[in-house]
């Protein structure tokens, strides 16, 4: 199977628009996470409806909200574009903060079960021994769901790589700005010839699926080992 240059810089700008994506996320998915895991307040049951919300609501009804929030005469992205200078609108950036919207439920789930899964007795035993709650996170919940964190981490960024109804919606189907696999693969069916390309980029995403769920298993294994040892 060889690609096209065309088809290995569609290749490239998934990556980076993948990667893009979980880097900024990953943060705040990790508290939410832990928020959801280890506090206990009023309103828990919709803040945890809200995050998971994507997982149900159709790609293209995300692509709608963020086109009406973060475009250009979107509710807070108007205010970015006239002061500080940000646009999210028909570029790159726009397509990593879709597929992040997207992928960001199933990080965060992947990274609950995680921290779910430690030993509560462990932190307790910190805390009567003066550390903060602060310190318990870094120096001891972060460190036994670091496999957890990791799955979620492939994961999300296979769900990135796939996500299509969110990223045509809000940032269109631009050649080289937000056209990434699935949107190529689209443009591909709609043009005649364009089958040979559309199977290819297929296969490639059948591949690019199976390591990813290949590394996420290895790594589902490894953290039930930890947590038994």
């Amino acid at each position: 199977m060889l690609l096209t240059e065309l088809e290995w810089q569609t290749l490239l700008l998934s990556l980076k628009i993948a990667g893009a994506a979980i880097l900024f996320s990953l943060p705040i998915g990790i508290l939410a996470a832990w928020v959801l895991a280890r506090c206990h307040f009023w309103g828990k049951s919709i803040f945890d409806v809200i995050v998971h919300l994507p997982l149900v609501l159709p790609p293209v009804v995300l692509g709608y909200l963020l086109l009406s929030t973060m475009g250009k005469r979107g509710i807070l992205g108007a205010w970015l574009y006239n002061y500080v200078g940000i646009s999210f609108s028909f570029n790159w950036q726009g397509a990593a903060l879709a597929s992040a919207v997207v992928a960001f439920p199933l990080m965060v789930r992947s990274i609950r079960l995680a921290i779910e899964s430690i030993d509560t007795r462990l932190e307790h035993v910190a805390r009567t021994l003066g550390a903060s709650r602060w310190r318990v996170f870094i120096t001891i919940t972060i460190p036994l769901s670091f496999t957890g964190i990791l799955m979620g981490v492939v994961l999300g960024f296979a769900r990135c790589l796939g996500e299509f109804g969110a990223t045509i919606t809000f940032v269109s189907n631009i050649q080289g700005e937000t056209r990434t696999l699935p949107l190529a693969m689209y443009t591909s069916l709609q043009i005649p010839d364009g089958e040979a390309s559309a199977m290819r980029l297929c296969i490639l995403s059948i591949l690019l699926s199976l390591i990813a769920l290949f590394i996420s298993e290895m790594l589902n294994r490894l953290h039930k080992k930890r947590l038994a040892e």
